[in-house]
Formats: C-alpha cells, structure tokens, sequence
C-alpha cells in the first residue's frame, strides 16, 4: 500500500468514526461501535471499514447491517468534511480481531497453567 493510500485511509477512518459516534441516531446501533482500520482500494474508489462492535452475536449483527443501511448517510458527512474528488463506496465488516486475540490469550493462559500445574505435580 502506498502512502499516499494509508495517508487517505487514516481520514476516512477518522471521518466514519465522527459520523457513526455523534451523527448517526439509529437506535439498532445499540453496542460501542469502533472503526478499527480501513483499507481503501488502490484507485480510492472503494473502502473497507472494519468495525469492532461491542456486543454479543446477535447484537454485533444488527449493527453491522445498520451501518451498512447508513452507509450513503456517513458517505454524505464525509463528502461534506473532506476534500476529494470522489468519496469512495465504503463497505462495512465485521473486525473479530479483539475477539480472536482473546481466544489465543485464554490458550496461553491455559497452557501456562497447565505447564505450572504440572510441575506442583513433580
């Protein structure tokens, strides 16, 4: 990725977090919605938005596909905010990165604790 294309993906972070957080009033957006990293195409005229979303399952579904209906609404704030010559079509998907770190520290934890127990053993 160029950076010039990092550069441009840092502000449409910064600009979808700004809409999602103080413009949108959607009530199904019910968990804390974070916009972890955003990876636009190299022409710009695309942008995937990973979103983490507090919440269980069912919760973290109802969000994503609100903000997927809101999508033309938080493209609208950011055309208003930034200046380019077209705002890309954001796409919006679900980041479990949080949820995957947690798994593999819970692992560790267990090996750990088994490697210790083990050794009382002994």
């Amino acid at each position: 990725m160029t950076r010039r294309i990092e550069r441009v993906g840092e502000i449409i972070k910064q600009e979808a977090s700004k809409a999602i957080l103080y413009k949108l009033q959607d009530p199904r957006i019910g968990g804390l919605v974070t916009v972890t990293r955003v990876v636009p195409s190299p022409d710009l005229r695309m942008a995937k938005i990973y979103v983490s979303i507090l919440g269980d399952e069912s919760t973290q579904k109802k969000t994503l596909k609100a903000l997927k209906h809101a999508k033309g609404y938080i493209q609208s704030e950011m055309a208003s905010h930034l200046r380019m010559r077209s705002i890309p079509s954001l796409s919006f998907y679900l980041d479990d990165t949080v949820k995957k770190n947690i798994h593999i520290l819970e692992l560790i934890n267990k090996a750990v604790n088994e490697s210790n127990y083990s050794r009382q053993i002994e």
